[in-house]
């Protein structure tokens, strides 16, 4: 399988070729899931997971070899897991939720990790924990090479084409979201008229889509931009958008959703088709 290099992000352990074995990093929904199926379809002959207590999709169990569920926090356990199965590369897909994240028990492996961390957010926190299984003969790699079908390209669009003024609220919130990426607030903003209605925090996509819709009043007709960071590192930082974002949309009153083209994944696609025709809400990629 080729590798696909992103022009614009930072060079990491590219896939020569497909492993063995690998190991899963698993957090929440079906993105964990549907690697494990591509992998498999790919060769993968034995699929190790570590898994995370009321974050990952029980149904894992039935697309790996081994499943062994930790709480969020316990590094050496995971790094112990992988070494007792010889995987030498892994991917981390999924995410874990921010509540879970407050409610963190680290092990003494994590705690001095966190320790050497002084900006502590999702990047230098995950690019951390990457050197450290680096040390342990653990490469972390990105997943793109098995997920890069479902990231639509530029002029993908479900549902009904963008207004003019849809697609002007689209440029300025791109613009917006791209800036508050840079600053690691979010990813997201929600925007009607030309007017900044949310800006995704720590408290994730989902419920800034809600806050956003509910500040865009009865009618209505707000659009959300979901953009990936400058420079950002795809072996943690895969931007999605599946069911359940439709699904909030159309409970919010979002009638766009607008992303970055080429490094967005969208899960349950046919289930997204179905649901922007339903309620004609645009999904497209910029």
């Amino acid at each position: 399988m080729p590798w696909y290099p992103c022009p614009e992000t930072d060079t990491f352990p590219p896939m020569i070729k497909t492993p063995d074995k690998l190991g899963i990093i698993a957090g929440n929904r079906s993105l964990p899931l549907v690697l494990a199926k591509e992998a498999r379809t790919d060769g993968v002959q034995h699929l190790v997971a570590a898994a995370f207590e009321n974050e990952t999709d029980p149904a894992l169990a039935d697309l790996v070899d081994t499943i062994e569920w930790l709480r969020v926090g316990q590094l050496s356990k995971l790094i112990e897991l992988f070494k007792n199965q010889d995987i030498s590369q892994c991917v981390m897909v999924g995410q874990i939720a921010p509540k879970n994240l407050f409610d963190l028990r680290p092990d003494l492996r994590a705690v001095k990790l966190l320790a050497t961390i002084k900006t502590k957010n999702a990047h230098s926190i995950f690019g951390a924990i990457a050197d450290e299984l680096e040390q342990e003969g653990i490469t972390l790699i990105e997943a793109t090479p098995w997920l890069d079908p479902a990231m639509p390209k530029a002029g993908f669009c479900l549902g009904p084409n963008p207004s003019n003024n849809q697609l002007a609220d689209i440029e300025f919130g791109y613009s917006i979201a791209k800036e508050i990426s840079r600053l690691e607030i979010g990813q997201t903003v929600i925007v009607k008229g030309g007017t900044v209605l949310a800006v995704e925090g720590f408290e994730g996509t989902d419920d800034c889509l809600k806050r956003g819709g509910h500040l865009a009043g009865k009618d209505g007709k707000a659009v959300a931009v979901k953009v990936a960071k400058a420079h950002h590192d795809l072996r943690f930082d895969i931007p999605c958008l599946g069911r359940r974002t439709l699904e909030t949309c159309a409970s919010a009153g979002i009638s766009v959703v607008a992303f970055d083209a080429g490094s967005t994944l969208i899960l349950d696609r046919e289930d997204v088709k179905l649901l922007s025709e339903q309620h004609d809400i645009t999904v497209k990629a910029i």
